[in-house]
Parts: structure tokens; sequence; C-alpha cells
């Protein structure tokens, strides 16, 4: 029960104390299993879509602009006791200047029971892999930030223990901490796409996938095969079911992918073990990379759009962010005083 003397103060404050009121309260019940699933990269790629047919919600689906946090409950048989499943899904709208953003679900849950869905724009091949390194650097910083008191040694060799002890590339291979799946978007709209442009997208994706020990799946809304492996997974990522949501492997850039994490080898690839930077680089050479801020104008923030100027709403809307850079910046100060209390 929260004290009503606790809640004083601005809304950040209140959040906080009610955030870690739940939390302990959680921390206290045996009977709870928790997970976290983070979600982003591309722009209006249909990520938000994605999370409510996850969650089994029909919201109409409106544009999100900085992080939004939904969660998910399931109960189920544990024993002589039902347990309570809870699945906390974050969602990152943008990846522009997006990286203290990107700490908060790992300040938020820690590393063990993080998973992370990357999607990714298969309709704009020149903006893929800006995309996917903008949400590769973005996660690494997050890690760097927020290792300390994380075993991240134990949590990585239990990422590679899943992709397999005896599989050929292991030693190779530079694995992220907890369980990731790199999403193709709009597949619908690239599967007719240029032959040649379709076997360099998919040589770079699996390629990625396969260094981090990530999954890689292809995906369209409008396609019900790969609509139910995009669901399942989310489930087996939330909930811990299916068990293997993947079921089929399918490698022939002529069609959709779907690689379950270990799956692969670089000798199926058809390429020398690599790295993120790398990749990239070669992706680069055979579709040239374009970036927004080298000319183009892109209002991907309606905010941003002279089209869109609403005085009374852009007030509204800067006193929203500063509240947020406020959030931000309470967040950081409460995890460094925490780690000072450990001393």
């Amino acid at each position: 029960m929260i004290d009503p003397s606790a809640l004083k103060g601005s809304i950040q404050d209140i959040a906080i104390k009610v955030t870690e009121e739940q939390l302990i309260n959680r921390n206290m019940s045996n009977d709870l299993k928790e997970k976290t699933i983070f979600v982003l990269g591309s722009k209006s790629v249909g990520k938000t879509s994605i999370i409510n047919n996850f969650l089994d919600r029909d919201d109409p689906v409106k544009p999100t602009l900085a992080l939004e946090y939904s969660f998910g409950r399931r109960s189920g048989s544990g024993g002589q006791s039902v347990q309570k499943h809870i699945c906390n899904v974050w969602e990152l709208g943008s990846l522009v200047n997006s990286h203290h953003l990107m700490e908060i679900p790992i300040k938020s849950h820690g590393f063990e029971h993080l998973n992370v869905v990357i999607v990714v724009d298969l309709s704009q091949p020149e903006r893929l892999w800006k995309d996917l390194e903008e949400s590769l650097n973005g996660l690494k910083q997050a890690i760097a930030v927020n290792e300390r008191g994380e075993n991240l040694e134990e949590l990585t060799q239990k990422m590679k223990q899943m992709i397999g002890i005896d599989h050929p590339d292991r030693h190779t291979l530079d694995v992220f901490p907890f369980p990731v799946m790199i999403v193709g978007g709009k597949y619908d709209q690239f599967q007719n796409m240029d032959p040649e442009i379709k076997k360099h997208v998919c040589r770079c994706l699996r390629s990625v996938a396969h260094t981090i020990g990530a999954s890689l799946l292809y995906y369209s809304s409008s396609l019900s095969q790969l609509s139910k492996i995009l669901r399942d997974s989310m489930n087996h990522f939330g909930f811990g079911s299916p068990s293997n949501p993947f079921r089929t492997t399918a490698t022939d850039y002529n069609g959709p992918i779907i690689v379950w994490h270990g799956q692969d080898s670089w000798k199926d690839i058809g390429v020398t073990p690599s790295n993120s930077e790398r990749i990239g680089m070669n992706y680069s050479t055979h579709i040239p990379q374009k970036d927004v801020e080298s000319g183009e104008i892109s209002f991907d923030d309606p905010a941003m759009d002279p089209a869109f100027r609403e005085p009374a709403i852009d007030e509204l809307r800067a006193q929203k962010d500063e509240e947020l850079l406020r959030y931000i910046r309470d967040t950081e100060i409460r995890s460094k005083f925490e780690i000072v209390k450990t001393f």
C-alpha cells in the first residue's frame, strides 16, 4: 500500500515513488515472473502495430514520438500456486538523439530478463543499414553505461550456450548479453524488388544477426504466416511459450528469411567471419546509404513539421519534453545514488 503522504512533489517524483513501490511489492512475491521486451528500429515501420497485435489490442495506431510503455499479464500454473506473468513492453519511437531513452528500459528492469526486438524497414534498403547501426550502437552504449552491478559475463556465456556450445562459429561471435531478434518489416513491399538488392539485404541482415547471436525474421502484417511467427516470438520472449516459435528455417533471399538464433553459420551465409562494422561497409558499397541530415528535410516527428503547428498543443508538448528530460536526469541521479549505497 502506498503512503498518501509520499505522493508529494512533481509528476515525475510521484511516478518514481509509485513505480518503486510496485517493484518492491512484485519482488516480494515468489509467484511473479517478469520479462521485458524493448522494441526499437526504423521510423514508421509498424512497431506499434506489432506490439498491439502481441497484446491483443485494437487501439488506433498513432506516431510514437519518444518512449512509450505498456504491459501484458497472464496467469499460469506454477505447481500448487498460480503464477502471475508480467511482460513490460517499451517502444522507442525514433532513433534520433535517443541514447538516453534507450537506457531507461535497462535501468528500470536490468539485463537478466530483457529481450530486444529491432525492426528495420526492408522497403528502404538505402536507409536500412543506418537504422540498424544506430540501434546496435545505442544498445551497446546502454550496456556500457549500465553494466555496473550486472553479471554481464555470465549472461553473455548463457547466450552463447543458447547458440550452441558445439557451434563451429562460436569463437567468432560477439553476442549480446540478452536475446535479440531482428525483424525486417514491410516484406510485402520488399518481395518484388530487384533480386540483387534482395541478395545484399539478406546477406547483411543474416551476417549481423549471426555475429550478435540474434534471430532474424522477415515480416508483413498482410502475410498471416509471418505475422503468426512474430506473434509467437513475442509471446516466447514475454511469457516463455511457445518454446520454439520459428519451427522452420528459410534462407533463400527470394523468399522471406526465417532463422532462429544459432541456426546460421558463416559458411551457409557465404562470407568469412566478420563484425558489424565490416558488414556495414560491405553493404553500403553495394547499396549506398542516404543520410537524412545530408540535405534531405525529413519531418519524422510531426511536432517539427510547420504544416502541423498548433500553438496551444506545441506549448503543452514543450512542457512534456521538459518533464521527460527532468525524468531522465532524475533516473540517472537515482541510479548513481544506488551505486553509492552498495559500497
